[in-house]
């Protein structure tokens, strides 16, 4: 899956998102059961908001688009919260890696 262009419309005010998430049953395990890094960077971007230093988009992926994408189907209410976490923690993975922050 590539991340999908979405509109600012959308962006603010997410309505149905299930096209832009796998199901929740093709999701591995580790994004399900929030065994991941990618899974504890969601969960912090969800409750406290994402630093965009943390992350750098894979070569091929759009990053702003990837971003909004993201974000869509994290504001959307459509989705139980477990299936919306691991969705975004396994898209995540697949579209960008974690930078390594020193102190």
């Amino acid at each position: 899956m590539q991340p999908q262009a979405i509109n600012d419309v959308n962006l603010v005010f997410p309505t149905s998102v299930s096209s832009l998430m796998p199901p929740y049953a093709e999701i591995p395990d580790e994004y399900r059961n929030r065994r991941s890094p990618y899974a504890d960077l969601t969960s912090e971007w969800f409750f406290s908001g994402l630093s965009e230093n943390k992350i750098k988009a894979k070569p091929g992926i759009d990053e702003d688009s990837a971003l909004r994408h993201l974000s869509t189907i994290m504001r959307s209410f459509e989705p139980k919260h477990e299936h919306k976490i691991a969705a975004v923690a396994y898209l995540m993975s697949q579209w960008f890696d974690i930078v390594e922050v020193s102190s």
